[in-house]
């Protein structure tokens, strides 16, 4: 191995020596106190009622864990939006599991905590996956109800799911394990079958305080809303469980029974590992974004046995595709070139970039997937499509617009790796989160933007600069020099897979040696959907 290797290994593995540090601090939830607090009155934390529900040694991957990173710190924070997500395995049946973190506000609902539970939905909706909620919220953050109340994709959508999934005949289990108010209340009563903890769980539209104001009634909380209340006069809850782990054990005993599931289909064979070490990724990804590498590099060590079939693979170079194996289920991928490539005409072509004839290219490829129902995997690490006078009369906008729709209309799943760079136009290209990858995550390495920063903040520090020239404001170069560092370092900030994490642009950042689990679960989710509309790529310019 070269020195260049090392330096980059070095790198890379401090990525994810950051990565793991900050996962560390993550599952503290809402500090070490709380934490206490909660096993003092007999609870367990949100992880720990998540890692008990799922079978033990079974493969498990959290969705957003870092939601909520940096993010309302004027109130305390939200790590993980105050929400665990994790999709596993009980009794052997593959599950989302959504589970309140009670040491985070009591559980209380930020608006970013409102788009992680939707997300959760939708992945039980697209994969007809089951679904467990872990109820144990105090409701509505009630500082921002204006930005989780009314709109389309607030609280109340959640509810809209409940009745949509159960006509679909997904199944829903909530368990009542503390806390649950108001309308969050209509939540585990809309699943199929809820559980509620005696004692320390409760369910009611408004609280005895809020009654006492209302009506004037005087009653206590655990006669209003606990479990023998509902379990024995109202009928709203199904099972009464003594403790945390009781409730979480009658989950485990209805799950069991559950009958198996329509596939979609999709091919899966016994599982080889990469011929070639995984562990040499850290080594051939580059320190920098503007380095080229080749991508082949990479695909070859994260496919069975590193065995690829190229498809077109002399045209259109600065997209791979071509079809493999990630644990035995068959994938096609699609992957940005990151090395400077030659045509047969001469020409060089820079990687990263998607280039009219990588298009075209791709857009064939994808319908070819579709056809023979195939799952897409998008390695991304693009820096948009070529520009100039040449590209633009050659019609790179329209073949640009092919590969849009192809991945616009795929019916098969996808699934998004950001490996490198995610710029512009070539993140919707390559299945960026507005193109409904069933999973999309990050590598630590991973850069989402429109453009790169120091592109991005030359622009910007010139556009600011001119603005104080025409002021009368002087500026020199050491001024000018001054606005791009102020530029790009906020500009930086904002093209950190954390920021795009935090924000559930994207599911999450991982480990680059874990992109085959996270990948073979999600196929192994999407097969319980059969495919029910065909592939159109409806109507495009030729």
């Amino acid at each position: 191995m070269d020195l260049n290797f090392n330096k980059n290994e070095d790198h890379n593995k401090l990525l994810l020596s950051d990565l793991r540090l900050k996962l560390s601090q993550v599952k503290l939830g809402g500090g070490k106190k709380r934490i206490q607090k909660l096993h003092g009155e007999g609870k367990m934390t949100a992880r720990e009622r998540v890692d008990y529900l799922l079978d033990e040694k079974a493969e498990a991957i959290e969705i957003g864990a870092f939601v909520g990173d940096k993010m309302y710190e004027e109130y305390g924070g939200c790590p993980s939006g105050g929400v665990v997500v994790k999709i596993g395995y009980i009794k052997g049946k593959q599950c989302i599991v959504v589970a309140n973190d009670a040491t985070v506000k009591a559980g209380a609902w930020f608006p970013i905590t409102a788009k992680k539970n939707l997300r959760a939905q939708e992945i039980a909706m697209e994969n007809k996956l089951p679904i467990i909620y872990l109820v144990d919220s105090a409701g509505v953050f009630l500082p921002l109800q204006d930005e989780i109340f009314p709109d389309k994709e607030h609280f109340g959508r959640i509810f809209r799911n409940n009745a949509i999934m159960s006509s679909m005949g997904i199944t829903q289990i909530s368990a009542i394990m503390g806390s649950c108010v108001a309308g969050g209340a209509y939540l585990p009563i809309m699943s199929d079958e809820a559980i509620i903890v005696d004692k320390t769980g409760s369910i009611f539209l408004a609280g005895s305080y809020l009654v006492k104001a209302a009506i004037g009634e005087t009653i206590d909380n655990e006669t209003l809303g606990g479990a023998t209340t509902h379990c024995e006069i109202s009928g709203v809850t199904d099972y009464k469980a003594k403790d945390d782990k009781d409730a979480l054990d009658k989950i485990k005993n209805i799950v069991d029974k559950i009958g198996d599931y329509d596939k979609a289909g999709f091919s899966r064979i016994k599982a080889q590992k990469p011929a070639l070490k995984p562990n040499e990724i850290y080594g051939i990804l580059p320190k920098t974004r503007s380095e080229q590498y080749d991508m082949m590099e990479i695909i070859h060590r994260l496919v069975d046995n590193s065995e690829f079939e190229a498809y077109k693979d002399g045209y259109g170079q600065t997209i791979i595709t071509g079809y493999a194996r990630i644990d035995g289920w068959a994938v096609g991928i699609v992957a940005n070139q990151r090395k400077v490539v030659k045509t047969k005409q001469g020409e060089m072509q820079f990687g990263g970039v998607i280039y009219s004839d990588s298009a075209d290219k791709a857009t064939r490829f994808i319908a070819n997937c579709n056809q023979k129902k195939i799952p897409l995997v998008f390695l991304q690490d693009v820096t948009g499509f070529m520009v100039g006078s040449k590209s633009e009369q050659g019609g790179i906008i329209k073949d640009g617009a092919k590969m849009v729709n192809a991945v616009s209309n795929s019916v098969v799943p996808k699934f998004t790796v950001i490996v490198g760079n995610s710029y512009g136009a070539g993140n919707y290209a390559m299945c960026g989160k507005a193109y409904d990858p069933r999973l999309i995550v990050a590598w630590p390495s991973a850069e989402l933007a429109v453009m790169g920063g120091i592109q991005a903040a030359k622009v910007l520090a010139q556009i600011e600069a001119s603005s104080l020239k025409a002021k009368g404001e002087a500026v020199d170069e050491a001024k000018e020099a001054e606005l791009f560092d102020k530029i790009k370092a906020r500009y930086d900030e904002q093209t950190s897979p954390y920021y795009a994490a935090a924000r559930l642009w994207t599911d999450a950042i991982i480990d680059p040696l874990d992109t085959r689990t996270w990948i073979s679960m999600g196929i192994e989710a999407a097969n319980h959907a059969p495919i029910e509309k065909p592939f159109n790529l409806g109507v495009i310019q030729v």
